[in-house]
């Protein structure tokens, strides 16, 4: 059984990816449709993930209330009903609108099923969970440049997203009954866990609050570029590609595609090497790899270049994320590391609602070929606070990481 639901919590987990990538790709064409200002996706891009932010604070008590399984059905049948709405919209209005349930049915997600594979299921897992989100934010791209070649039609993309959000909330309404009887079944097991993490870690100061504890804000400055650069690729990389490097809006979004794959295919690896190397390790390499794809944008070569540019960044990018998620306990002890991640997500998701729309801002203001040049200041930027981070914790003592969740396989 655990098996089963592990499979259907990694078919949500490409539900996730699978709109996140679709504005981005489409809005070379979408701008062109509504008549609208190249800094309108950046609305549209802060209000889903403002939205978000609301969702992944508020979903701790949600998920207590009524159970992962239920808020993940409800959550997945919202962002399927808002493409839809995508679809249908007439007007930017109209996208705003249906943006705010996309973005409040993706927090609940994101949240609520990173805990529940953290509880349940084996550490690896969690980089393969992000794997599959990469799976979803690749597809998305892939099938918009289809229907924008094909048809010119990026409703049309839309439309085919939310048929497949659609199908799998068939599948979770079907399969709810899953969930209790596999919190049932590992109900001892997280019993022992709870025992073994709380014997784990350093917890000798009761005082201190979670912003107190030396390296938590600099964790968090991390987290904040981490996902700044992650979404400023997927939101403008397009238009980037289109203006600056003089491609069509069909070729740019398969580019852009290519990114997500460099994501999803360096989280599948990530997962194997976690068993021979640490995440300090992960961190710190993808954290170069993704530096020096960002450079490769910068400079004046063949537009190719750029297609190379885009798939080093997400190679380097797809270690980054699930080991810092995975290395908190070991960062800050067992007994603040609920509190901590609560932040973390929440800085994460702040990166991706400010960071896109600020360079789309100065975009409008300047010019698109900006674009490069942001994302080797954010990558730095990420790279110093991870390094300053590690720095200050060699002289904590906290024993070294290890795979102490469930059985689940």
């Amino acid at each position: 059984m655990a098996t089963i639901l592990l499979l259907i919590i990694y078919l949500a987990f490409i539900s996730l990816g699978l709109p996140d990538s679709l504005l981005g790709a489409a809005w070379p064409v979408m701008q062109s449709d509504y008549g609208a200002p190249l800094e309108t996706a950046g609305l549209l891009s802060m209000t889903i993930a403002g939205c978000t932010i609301i969702s992944s604070l508020v979903s701790g008590k949600v998920l207590k209330q009524f159970g992962t399984g239920k808020v993940t059905f409800v959550s997945v049948l919202m962002t399927a009903g808002a493409l839809l709405g995508f679809h249908y919209a007439p007007s930017v209005g109209w996208l705003i609108i249906c943006a705010l349930p996309l973005g409040l049915g993706a927090g609940a997600i994101d949240a609520g099923l990173n805990d529940y594979v953290a509880t349940h299921y084996k550490a690896h897992h969690m980089s393969w969970l992000h794997c599959f989100w990469g799976v979803g934010a690749t597809l998305g791209p892939i099938i918009m440049a289809q229907f924008i070649s094909g048809q010119n039609s990026w409703r049309s993309g839309y439309l085919t997203i939310s048929g497949i959000q659609f199908a799998l909330v068939l599948i979770l309404f079907f399969t709810l009954p899953l969930w209790s009887r596999v919190t049932r079944n590992s109900h001892i097991a997280l019993n022992d866990l709870e025992t073994a993490q709380n014997a784990s870690f350093d917890e000798d100061s009761n005082a201190v609050k979670p912003l107190q504890i030396k390296g938590v804000k600099l964790a968090l400055v991390s987290f904040l570029f981490y996902c700044g650069v992650e979404a400023t690729i997927g939101l403008w990389g397009s238009s980037f590609l289109v203006d600056v490097k003089g491609l069509n809006a069909a070729t740019a979004a398969g580019w852009v595609s290519f990114y997500y794959a460099g994501i999803t295919i360096g989280r599948l690896i990530t997962g194997f090497i976690t068993f021979k190397t640490t995440n300090r390790t992960l961190i710190r390499g993808g954290q170069i790899i993704a530096l020096t794809g960002a450079i490769m944008l910068i400079l004046p070569l063949p537009s190719t270049f750029s297609l190379g540019g885009f798939i080093v960044v997400g190679l380097g990018l797809a270690p980054i994320f699930p080991c810092m998620l995975h290395e908190t306990p070991t960062r800050f002890g067992k007994k603040h590391s609920q509190t901590i991640m609560g932040y973390q997500m929440a800085i994460a998701y702040t990166g991706t609602t400010f960071l896109p729309p600020l360079l789309g801002f100065m975009a409008s203001h300047s010019t698109i070929g900006i674009f490069p040049f942001c994302i080797v200041i954010f990558v730095a930027v990420m790279f110093l606070s991870s390094e300053k981070l590690n720095s200050l914790l060699k002289s904590k003592v906290l024993p070294k990481s290890r795979d102490i969740s469930s059985t689940a396989n």
